[in-house]
């Protein structure tokens, strides 16, 4: 019988027995097509459990419970912080930040200051599941912790801070170009190439230059083709014309293999 034919009690069940991580999310994933109020009332005592296992499975299904509308989403969100009083295991405490993060858009200034309290632990796992918490949201005491993560010395981290203040935001001022800036010559090639398109997204003038000299380097990527076709400036279009030639004759399969987007972005372009 397939799993979508199970009982939420047997699939509960399932969860609370299982040995491994197996078929976790494949459970977690059906019982969030199922938003009604039997399935938050098990998952929201679960959540507030004393067994960290336990807790987790319960805030992982609620975080996602329903997608338009999230069902009782004000309550799962004060039960999130409800449980952030109090002190929580690592692994709790990422679920915690993750399921903010997925119901984040109405957070007040108290809750995002409570966030915010959680910026110098040191566990990166946490601190990348603080940053889903604390992205798309235009508020300052949000935006400038994101931009104090920009500078941090594992890239995975830079690399989402720097998407959140350059993507999931609209606010432009100073400091955010700043940050941005900062991290155009940054090691990590997704830092990077995200500064650039959150210069993009800005309109910034200077970044049409840097896009320029990737291009004229044949330093390729998605996010490199998302900035031009923002900024949507034909100017960049000989050197796209050019770099297409190029890759069409390369015989290297990953060179190769950015004749679409070239041939994409210059039909758009073109337009």
């Amino acid at each position: 019988m397939s799993r979508e034919k199970w009982t939420s009690e047997k699939i509960f069940t399932r969860l609370l027995n299982n040995k491994t991580q197996k078929t976790y999310w494949e459970n977690v994933s059906e019982l969030r097509k199922r938003p009604n109020q039997d399935v938050y009332k098990k998952a929201y005592e679960l959540a507030k459990s004393d067994i960290d296992n336990q807790k987790i499975i319960g805030l992982d299904i609620l975080q996602q419970l329903g997608f338009h509308p999230r069902f009782n989403k004000k309550q799962t969100v004060e039960l999130h912080f409800e449980l952030l009083k109090e002190i929580q295991s690592d692994k709790v405490l990422k679920s915690i930040f993750h399921g903010i993060g997925h119901n984040n858009d109405e957070l007040n200034e108290k809750q995002i200051s409570k966030l915010v309290e959680f910026k110098t632990i040191k566990n990166t796992d946490i601190k990348h599941a603080l940053i889903s918490a604390l992205s798309g949201l235009e508020n300052s005491n949000a935006i400038n912790t994101l931009i104090e993560f920009t500078e941090h010395k594992t890239s995975t981290i830079r690399n989402w801070a720097t998407f959140g203040i350059g993507t999931l935001i609209e606010s432009d001022n100073r400091e955010i170009r700043n940050a941005l800036w900062k991290r155009i010559d940054d090691t990590d090639f997704e830092t990077k190439s995200e500064a650039i398109v959150g210069l993009a997204n800005r309109k910034d003038e200077k970044i049409k230059g840097v896009i320029k000299s990737e291009l004229k380097n044949g330093d390729y990527g998605t996010l490199l083709f998302e900035a031009i076709l923002t900024l949507d400036d034909k100017d960049f279009l000989p050197l796209l014309i050019e770099n297409l030639e190029i890759v069409k004759k390369d015989k290297n399969d990953i060179a190769n293999g950015w004749v679409l987007a070239l041939e994409g972005t210059i039909s758009e372009l073109k337009k």
